[in-house]
C-alpha cells in the first residue's frame, strides 16, 4: 500500500499485531478492569484506550505531539497527571466496599454504580491513554516510518495509520479482556474474592501511577 502517504502498510499491521502481543500498561490495564469488573468493563476499557490513540494520532498529526515532546515542562506536566490519575483510579478501587456494606449506605451504593458504569469505565481508560506521554513518545517515534518523507498528504497518512493502530488494538485488546474476564469470572464467584480481586487491581493501578510519575523523560 503506498498511498495517501501511506508506505508499507502491511508491515505496519503486523508491526502492530506485535506490539499489542508485548504485555504493556494499556494491557495491564485492560486485563485488570477485566478481572475486577468483568468482561464488558475490560471491552469498555480497550474501546477507551483504542480512542485515546486515536486521540494522539490526531495530535501527531496536528504537530501537537512534537510541540509537547519538545516542551520538558509540558512533557513532566502530562506524566504527571498522567500518574496522579492512575493512582486515583487505584485508590478508589481499593476503598471499595463489600456489597453487603454498599446496600446498607445509599451514597456508598450510588458511587459504586457510577464507578462501574460503562461510560465511566471507558472515559477512565482514554484519560489514562491519553495523559501516557510515553503515548505520546511512541506515535511521534513509530508512525512516521511508515509516512512518506515527500508526501503531501502527512497529515492524512498520520490520520489513516492512527485508525488502523487504534482498530487493530481494539480488537486484540477486547480478545484479551474476554479472555481475561472469563477466567476471573470463574475465579470470584464468591463477592469477597471479587471484591478483593478489585483491591488488588487497584493496588496494581497505583503502582503503575507511580512508576509513571517517576520514570525519566
Amino acid at each position: 500500500m503506498n498511498f495517501l502517504g501511506i508506505s508499507d502498510f502491511g508491515l505496519f499491521c503486523a508491526a502492530v499485531l506485535l506490539l499489542n502481543a508485548t504485555p504493556g500498561p494499556d494491557t495491564a490495564y485492560i486485563v485488570g478492569r477485566s478481572i475486577a469488573q468483568g468482561r464488558a468493563a475490560g471491552i469498555m476499557s480497550a474501546l477507551g484506550i483504542s480512542v485515546g490513540c486515536c486521540v494522539h494520532a490526531l495530535a501527531s498529526a496536528l504537530g501537537l505531539s512534537a510541540i509537547l515532546a519538545a516542551s520538558s515542562t509540558a512533557f513532566l506536566v502530562i506524566k504527571l497527571a498522567g500518574g496522579a490519575y492512575l493512582i486515583y483510579l487505584g485508590i478508589r478501587m481499593l476503598m471499595v466496599k463489600p456489597a453487603a456494606d454498599a446496600g446498607v449506605d445509599a451514597a456508598s451504593a450510588a458511587a459504586l454504580r457510577d464507578q462501574r458504569a460503562p461510560a465511566t469505565i471507558f472515559w477512565q481508560a482514554m484519560i489514562t491513554n491519553v495523559l501516557n506521554p510515553k503515548v505520546i513518545l511512541f506515535f511521534l517515534a513509530f508512525i512516521p516510518q511508515f509516512v512518506q518523507g515527500e508526501s503531501s498528504q502527512k497529515t492524512i497518512a498520520f490520520l489513516v495509520l492512527g485508525l488502523a493502530f487504534a482498530a487493530i488494538s481494539m480488537c486484540w485488546n477486547s480478545g484479551t479482556a474476554l479472555l481475561a474476564g472469563t477466567l476471573a469470572r470463574r475465579a470470584g464467584r464468591n463477592p469477597h474474592v471479587r471484591l478483593w480481586l478489585e483491591r488488588g487491581v487497584g493496588a496494581a493501578f497505583v503502582a503503575l501511577g507511580a512508576k509513571l510519575m517517576l520514570t525519566k523523560n
